[in-house]
C-alpha cells in the first residue's frame, strides 16, 4: 500500500491546513501498517512553478523581473528559496510525527524527477491514454502564462464595472458589450459582431454563428471583409460556441495562437 505526500508548495512554512492533511494521511498509512500491509508513504516537496515564481520575485530586493536576469539566474534563486523553505517544511513534517519514509525524500525539480515527468507523459501519449489538442485556457497577463482553472476567481458582471488590474495604474473597464459591423463580400450587406474586447478585432480570422439562427442562415459559408487589411473572414456555424440569444449572436474568432484566449474571453463576456 503506497501513498505519495501531495508535495507542499515551496512558498513558505506549512500552515494548519497542511497539518490537517498530513494528520489524515498519517492515520491512513498507520492503519494499513497495523492491518498487515507493506505500507509506504513517500515524502517530497514541490517546486510549485507559478506560486514559487511569484513569491521569489516579490522577495527580490532589486526591481528586476525574471526576464531581466535570465532563466539560469532566476532558477538558481528559486533553488536557493527551496533550500531555505523546503528544509523548513520537511522539518515541520518530522516534528508533526508524520511517519514518512525519509530515505525516499525527493524534490520535483531534481534530475531524476525532471527526467521522469516527460518520460511518463510521452509513454502515456504513445499508449493513447492522453492527447494534445487546442483547448480554452486562462491567460495571466501579469505572469504571461496560462494558469489552471483552480487558480482563477470567476466574476460575473451584469453592467459596466471598473476593476483594478495588476500592472495597470488606473481601473480598467469591464462588462461593456461593444458592437461593430463587418461588410460582407460582394456588397451583400453586413454582419454585426459583439465583443468586450474590441481591440482584438485586429486578429480576427472568422465569424461564428449558430446553425439554427434564422437571422444568419442565408450567410452560412459566405465571407466578411476585414476593413483594416482586407482579410476574408469566413462565416462558420458552431452550435456549441455560439449562444444565439446573447449579444448579436455572431462571435468573432482570432487567428491561432490567440484563439484559446479569445474564446475564453468571449465565453466570459458577461
Amino acid at each position: 500500500f503506497v501513498i505519495v505526500l501531495p508535495p507542499p508548495n515551496v512558498t513558505a512554512a506549512l500552515h494548519i491546513g497542511h497539518a490537517l492533511t498530513a494528520a489524515i494521511e498519517d492515520a491512513m498509512i498507520r492503519w494499513r501498517r497495523m492491518s498487515g500491509y507493506n505500507a509506504l508513504w513517500v515524502p517530497g516537496v514541490d517546486h510549485a512553478g507559478i506560486a514559487t515564481q511569484v513569491v521569489v520575485e516579490k522577495k527580490r530586493e532589486r526591481k528586476l523581473t525574471r526576464h531581466d536576469i535570465g532563466r539560469d539566474k532566476f532558477i538558481s534563486e528559486v533553488l536557493e528559496w527551496k533550500d531555505q523553505y523546503g528544509g523548513t517544511i520537511l522539518n515541520q513534517l518530522r516534528r508533526l510525527g508524520a511517519s514518512l519514509d525519509w530515505s525516499r525524500e525527493c524534490f520535483t525539480m531534481d534530475e531524476k524527477r525532471s527526467k521522469a515527468v516527460p518520460e511518463a507523459f510521452v509513454r502515456l501519449y504513445k499508449d493513447g491514454l492522453i492527447y494534445r489538442d487546442y483547448r480554452l485556457v486562462d491567460w495571466d497577463c501579469t505572469l504571461l502564462t496560462a494558469i489552471s482553472d483552480i487558480e482563477v476567481d470567476h466574476l460575473d458582471l451584469k453592467e459596466e464595472t471598473m476593476l483594478n488590474v495588476p500592472g495597470y495604474s488606473t481601473p480598467v473597464q469591464f462588462g461593456v458589450l461593444i458592437s461593430f459591423t463587418y461588410p460582407l463580400e460582394g456588397g451583400l450587406g453586413e454582419i454585426i459582431v459583439a465583443t468586450t474586447r474590441i481591440e482584438t478585432m485586429l486578429g480576427d480570422s472568422a465569424i461564428a454563428v449558430h446553425p439554427e439562427d434564422k437571422r444568419y442562415k442565408h450567410r452560412h459559408g459566405r465571407y466578411a471583409i476585414h476593413p483594416f487589411h482586407g482579410r476574408k473572414l469566413k462565416i462558420i456555424c458552431d452550435a456549441v460556441l455560439v449562444d444565439p440569444t446573447f449579444g448579436t449572436g455572431a462571435v468573432k474568432l482570432l487567428h491561432q495562437p490567440m484563439i484559446q484566449m479569445t474564446l475564453r474571453l468571449e465565453s466570459d463576456i458577461t
